[in-house]
């Protein structure tokens, strides 16, 4: 376990340099909530308000530009909910927006999430030319039956009809998998892979289904494959995107090389983001403090409160007991780990002050580390959540 004494803000603490920043925007809103989800989602009743919306969102970011004021942006991640709800023309109206009140990389990389079921070629092109120039594609899975136990609206068909959209319109697109999913099958779980790697998509994710609190499925589970079978379920899929060419470089992240989701590449380096509307959270570096932040999380409210001159419902400095156990949490995701200079570049802490957590975890076979590297071995991997416990602050 790792304690120290200094906060940020304090003498004796201060961050060498800025990370990169990214941009997230959260869309709201959903067709249907599905039962195993716990994000900030809520179904859409009615005619969904874009252009008050889209407003809103832009009045919360010249809110937020003063913290930012001169950082590069290095990615923008348009999150739901299903952003794919919105209309190419409110998307184009907020890209531009963004130009001309961000400093944006002119080779940013523009992701929009989309649900299989608001699909629509000319809307999709039209996105296309606005400059979104990345989807991430939430199949599930291909299998009709296990579409259905999870309250998807779209079916099979629906989902390679949208990967035919995808591949029409963009060269870079994720798909997102998962598995262990209500009665399924260690077959059925790599028909679905096999699906997905035959489609052309440069990116997936596969995620074990959890059962997450304050969600249908909590409360009523299903009758989900038992851990062993769950495990050879990982194995078997690892195995099988490996070879099919795709590099596992984040828990449940896999890609063609040169293909890593950039924006989330950032999240788990511990880079900066500010996110904007309902619900987003933000994590900002200055110099001698870092701060995160939350929006209101209910779309009425947070339309409210805009219009009130404030998005704003939670800030808080992160102390630094706390630095370590953030900075891991995200970094030990990644495979290969992180250099361990990039420990101090940003926390601004030695790494001399948790080597006693590592050693601890070496001495575990939960880490493996040289000059080079700091990464989780494969027992890491598997128990991750005993090792992130080393990093806790006492």
């Amino acid at each position: 376990m790792t304690s120290i004494s200094i906060l940020p803000g304090q003498s004796g603490w201060r961050l060498p340099a800025l990370p990169p920043l990214s941009l997230y925007i959260h869309i709201p809103w959903c067709v249907r909530k599905c039962p195993y989800c716990d994000f900030n989602s809520h179904e859409a009743r009615g005619a969904v308000p874009e252009a008050e919306y889209v407003d809103a969102l832009i009045a919360d970011l010249e809110l937020a530009l003063p913290l930012i004021w001169g950082r590069r942006v290095h990615s923008i991640f348009f999150g739901g909910g299903t952003p794919s709800l919105f209309s190419a023309q409110q998307i184009d109206r907020l890209l531009c927006a963004l130009r001309a009140r961000l400093n944006l990389h002119s080779d940013a990389e523009i992701t929009l999430e989309a649900n299989p079921g608001t699909f629509e070629a000319a809307k999709f092109r039209d996105y296309r030319q606005a400059g979104i120039n990345r989807l991430s594609i939430g199949i599930q899975s291909f299998d009709n039956t296990m579409l259905q136990r999870l309250g998807r609206i779209h079916d099979g068909d629906e989902a390679m009809r949208a990967i035919e959209i995808a591949n029409r319109h963009f060269d870079n697109f994720n798909l997102d998998l998962m598995y262990a999913l209500p009665q399924q099958s260690l077959p059925q779980a790599l028909a679905d892979i096999r699906r997905a790697l035959d489609a052309g998509s440069t990116h997936l994710s596969a995620y074990h289904l959890t059962l997450e609190p304050n969600t249908l499925f909590h409360a009523q589970p299903p009758n989900l494959p038992d851990e062993e079978l769950s495990a050879d379920m990982q194995e078997a899929i690892e195995a099988e995107l490996a070879a099919g060419g795709l590099v596992h470089y984040e828990t449940s992240a896999f890609a063609r090389p040169g293909r890593c989701a950039r924006h989330n590449l950032n999240y788990w380096q511990f880079g900066d983001y500010l996110g904007i509307g309902a619900g987003a959270h933000t994590k900002l570096s200055f110099h001698d403090r870092i701060v995160r932040q939350a929006r209101y999380r209910q779309p009425a409210q947070y339309l409210r409160e805009l219009k009130a001159g404030a998005a704003m419902q939670s800030q808080h400095e992160v102390g630094i007991d706390d630095l370590p156990f953030e900075f891991m949490m995200n970094a030990l995701r990644l495979i290969d780990g992180f250099e361990p200079n990039l420990f101090a570049e940003r926390t601004g802490l030695q790494l001399a002050t948790i080597d006693a957590s590592l050693n601890q975890a070496e001495s575990q076979g939960l880490l493996l580390r040289d000059h080079r590297s700091i990464r989780p071995s494969a027992k890491g991997q598997r128990f991750l959540n005993d090792l992130l416990q080393m990093f806790l602050k006492e």
